[in-house]
This record gives C-alpha cells, structure tokens and sequence, in this order.
C-alpha cells in the first residue's frame, strides 16, 4: 500500500494580469503560469475617448475591472512611470497608472511594480530593447500564431516579467548587481 505522501500534487496556475498604462491606449496581457511553464490566455487594448480627464480615467477603471471579473487572475504586475521629457505628460500617465492600480486594488489583487527596464531585460536580455523586439520575444515566449500589438506585448512582458522573476515567483538574475542611473550595472 502506497502512503499518500507519496504522490506530488502538481501546482496550480498562477493567473497574473500585465498591464501597461497609458491615457490614451492601455495595454492588458494575461497568462497562467505552471512551473516554468507560461500559457497564453488573453490581451488587448483599453483605447480612451479624447475628452476630460475624469472620464478617461474612468474608462480605464472601469474597463480593466471587467477585464479582471472576466478572467480573474491572482495577480497583477504594473509598469512603472518613467519620467519624460514633459512634466505634463509623466503626470497624466501616473493617473493612468493610478486608475489601472485601483482597479487591482478594488478586486482585492496583490500588484507588483516593474520598470520598462526591468520588463526588457526579463523578456528580450537587453534592458534597452526596442518596441518591436518586444514583440518579437512576447510572441516567441508564448508561441502566439501573430504579432501582439505594442501596447498588448509590454503588458504581456510586464506578465511575463513578473512570472520569472517578481514577488518570489522565481529569481531574476539581478543579484550583485547595483542599479545606477536607472541601469542594473
């Protein structure tokens, strides 16, 4: 007779939601990850209306909690602001940041923050990718039969980002490095 204790129960998969904020087009991206493995589940693009600000951020809030109630993932990773060259431009896509955190938040989900930096040197090993190679490592990563969009993949990246190496998922080859001037050197 052979003790229960025996038999591995296979893990279950994490669902995480990567998202890439932006006021007038925000990317979303979700994947289950099992073991090492990374599945495919769903992207696009949550476009704003020109208008008020209020009611560009609501469409963002709102649209990403559907997105969340739909496929309810476990967890969310998040792309950090970087600042630009217009202060008014790092601004308003902070609120656009703001709206796609609380949408997390309300849905009770933990969030993970990364830096473009980061989500590059996860996905493509070169922390100053360009957009396309992006793309081309996303749909590699998760053998997608089309190229995703560039806002769909850098959410996808920030979920795969995430599902290597954050919040203690796995471990992202950053130990002995520093960072400076935003640059793991």
């Amino acid at each position: 007779m052979t003790h229960p204790s025996h038999f591995s129960i296979p893990p279950s998969p994490i669902r995480i939601l990567g998202i890439d904020p932006g006021l007038r087009i925000t990317g979303f991206g979700i994947l289950d990850k099992e073991g090492q493995q990374l599945r495919y589940v769903a992207s696009g693009c949550i476009k704003t209306p020109d208008g008020e600000l209020p009611e560009r951020l609501k469409v963002i809030l709102d649209s990403l909690r559907e997105v969340i109630e739909l496929h309810r993932p476990q967890q969310v990773a998040v792309e950090k602001v970087f600042v630009n060259v217009n202060p008014q431009s790092t601004l308003l896509l902070g609120q656009a940041r703001g709206a796609a955190i609380c949408a997390a938040v309300l849905a009770g989900l933990p969030v993970a923050e990364y830096t473009a930096l980061q989500v590059k040197q996860a996905v493509v090993g070169n922390g100053h990718a360009k957009k396309e190679q992006v793309q081309d490592m996303v749909q590699r990563l998760l053998r997608l039969s089309g190229t995703p969009s560039p806002d769909a993949a850098d959410a996808l990246a920030c979920a795969i980002c995430h599902a290597h190496g954050g919040m203690g998922m796995g471990t992202l080859a950053t130990k002995g490095f520093r960072v400076r001037g935003g640059r793991l050197v």
